[in-house]
């Protein structure tokens, strides 16, 4: 039997990869959340520049009353309802010390939502998530708790959109290394919450960051993997995507290929804010715009965290959930180190958020996990080796 690996020092762990991605996570949240909704041209203006770390919010002091729909402070160091949602699942995931499905979401996130006050930094109080979430989360809730749907199709009917991939980087870190182990779980527990590419975006991010873990990735083989499960507009848009992310090494000359390469799969349209009538819809030829934006910004970055994350951040639209998504890939190639300590410092600080309570929580699951998984998968082993003991 071949003497177990011995990581290098220049191979980060388990522990530092789930760290660095979730910390990396809600750093991208934190640094995109108040340019959300707008385009490239309007951040330059608003900021005189690109923004080029933690800023404060759009309207300023107004932040309350400039947009009534949501009167949250976005800016200055807070995360939004994407970090949230993943602390919430790594919650669920501590309940149950094992692989999550649709009924995990019914059982266990619903009642988080519903019963467990946190701290909600856009809101500066203590509140449910449920009074922050966004409608498409909040469906969850409708469709589980009060209509009393089975959980596995609870997410049919739903708006389509990048809800349930946002908060898919735990799926990924639990399969760390087995990017189609994690893709499973994703679509398998997403089901609840959404459906067509919204689902789909779901299984492949949680995917990317798996593959993210594996030692020696890089940003291509991450991508690799995402292409080798992605289906049907998923897939196109990312080909796309990434395709038109190779000609470039600086985010500010790729911010309008990458847009051009995904406007034919974003049913969302030209003006973020006001959405065409066949937004949101399902489909088999459409895509989120958030994850393969995610994938051609890291390879635009080059798995560096400023650059891909700030250009996510730079790129506006839904680009907290963009940031989200990146900084996730990203911290989980390089673990903690990649992280720009500063940010996470501040994040953490405006926040009031213990930034590395949830990572140390999910690896000591992850591990338990992956005892369980050995187990069981030595016991099929044994069991087949038993039943095909006559072919010999």
């Amino acid at each position: 039997m071949p003497a177990p690996a011995v990581p290098t020092a220049d191979v980060p762990t388990l522990d530092d990869r789930i760290t660095g991605s979730l910390v990396g996570a809600a750093v991208g949240d934190a640094l995109g959340g108040p340019v959300e909704g707008y385009t490239p041209e309007q951040i330059l203006e608003r900021h005189g520049g690109r923004v080029t770390g933690i800023v404060g919010p759009w309207n300023g002091g107004d932040w309350r009353t400039a947009r009534p729909i949501a009167p949250y402070h976005k800016g200055d160091g807070h995360v939004t309802d994407d970090t949230l949602m993943t602390h919430a699942l790594i919650r669920v995931y501590e309940k149950v010390r094992g692989h999550l499905d649709a009924y995990a979401v019914a059982d266990h996130l619903v009642p988080e939502l519903m019963g467990s006050p946190v701290w909600i930094p856009e809101l500066e109080a203590e509140a449910l998530p449920l009074q922050r979430i966004f409608l498409a989360e909040k469906w969850i809730v409708t469709r589980l708790h009060y209509g009393h749907v089975d959980p596995r199709e609870a997410g049919a009917g739903n708006v389509v959109n990048c809800g349930a991939a946002m908060y898919m980087a735990p799926v990924g870190l639990v399969n760390a290394g087995h990017p189609a182990a994690a893709y499973a779980e994703a679509i398998d527990l997403t089901g609840a919450h959404q459906s067509s590419y919204g689902r789909e975006a779901a299984g492949v991010f949680a995917a990317a960051v798996a593959a993210a873990c594996a030692p020696g990735a890089t940003p291509e083989s991450v991508v690799a993997a995402a292409l080798s499960l992605a289906k049907d507009g998923t897939r196109a848009a990312v080909e796309a995507v990434t395709e038109a992310a190779r000609g470039h090494r600086d985010f500010e000359s790729a911010l309008a290929p990458l847009r051009r390469a995904v406007a034919p799969f974003d049913s969302v349209g030209p003006d973020y804010r006001s959405p065409s009538l066949g937004a949101r819809r399902p489909s088999r030829l459409h895509a989120i715009e958030e994850l393969p934006v995610a994938l051609g910004m890291l390879l635009v970055g080059g798995g560096d965290f400023r650059r891909t994350v700030l250009g996510a951040v730079n790129y506006g639209r839904d680009c907290d959930s963009i940031a989200t998504m990146a900084g996730a890939i990203v911290g989980a190639l390089h673990g903690e180190s990649g992280v720009p300590s500063e940010w996470a410092k501040r994040v953490a600080e405006a926040s009031r958020l213990d930034l590395h309570a949830p990572a140390r929580a999910l690896s000591t699951v992850a591990r338990e996990i992956f005892a369980r998984d050995t187990a069981l998968r030595r016991a099929h082993e044994s069991a087949f080796a038993t039943l095909t003991s006559a072919d010999r």
